[in-house]
């Protein structure tokens, strides 16, 4: 025969395993949020890198396009400088539609768009775009994970008693940036 006492012993045992089970598992899914951040910061980094040598590619044919020059370079200072990650995600947005309208001015320049240089630049920023975009629905699924145990019960208990936060996901904010871009060669 098992005792009273054996019993609650055991079921105490069982929730305290539970419990750290339960809370690692947040800290799991935390540092996988975390680190897929840290992927897309990778990722941007490049695309700040690369975005000087292509505006002073653009400007020795288009010297009287300043302003997209002007807000391209804002965006970037902008998408640089931000501190947390929803400034980072909606300055980021913004460079996206400054980067798009300074490839539409490339357009009306067929030299430019003939240059090697510029067409180097160009598959280097436009790989690094599909990076950042795979970058981003990796850091997505891990936020959704995240959430998702943050809000399902029992686990969203052990969440608020530890303070563990959702995260936002990295979408895109405005619907003109959703429509496909229209290309021409």
């Amino acid at each position: 025969m098992i005792s009273p006492t054996l019993i609650v012993l055991i079921v105490a045992v069982l929730i305290i395993l539970w419990l750290i089970w339960t809370y690692n598992r947040l800290i799991q899914l935390r540092n996988q949020t975390d680190e897929a951040w840290s992927d897309i910061d990778v990722q941007l980094k490049r695309r700040y890198d690369l975005i000087p040598n292509l505006i002073n590619t653009v400007k020795g044919y288009a010297t009287h396009e300043s302003t997209v020059f002007e807000k391209v370079t804002q965006a970037r200072a902008q998408a640089i400088n931000a501190g947390n990650p929803h400034d980072k995600m909606a300055a980021e947005n913004m460079l996206t539609g400054a980067l798009k309208s300074l490839f539409a001015v490339s357009e009306a320049y067929p030299d430019l768009k003939a240059n090697q240089n510029f067409l180097k630049l160009q598959d280097e920023l436009s790989d690094t775009e599909n990076k950042i975009q795979a970058s981003r629905r990796f850091y997505n699924g891990n936020v959704r994970d995240l959430n998702t145990s943050l809000q399902s019960f029992p686990t969203n208990v052990i969440g608020s008693l530890f303070q563990f936060k959702p995260r936002e996901f990295f979408e895109i904010e405005n619907a003109q940036e959703r429509q496909v871009p229209e290309v021409k060669f």
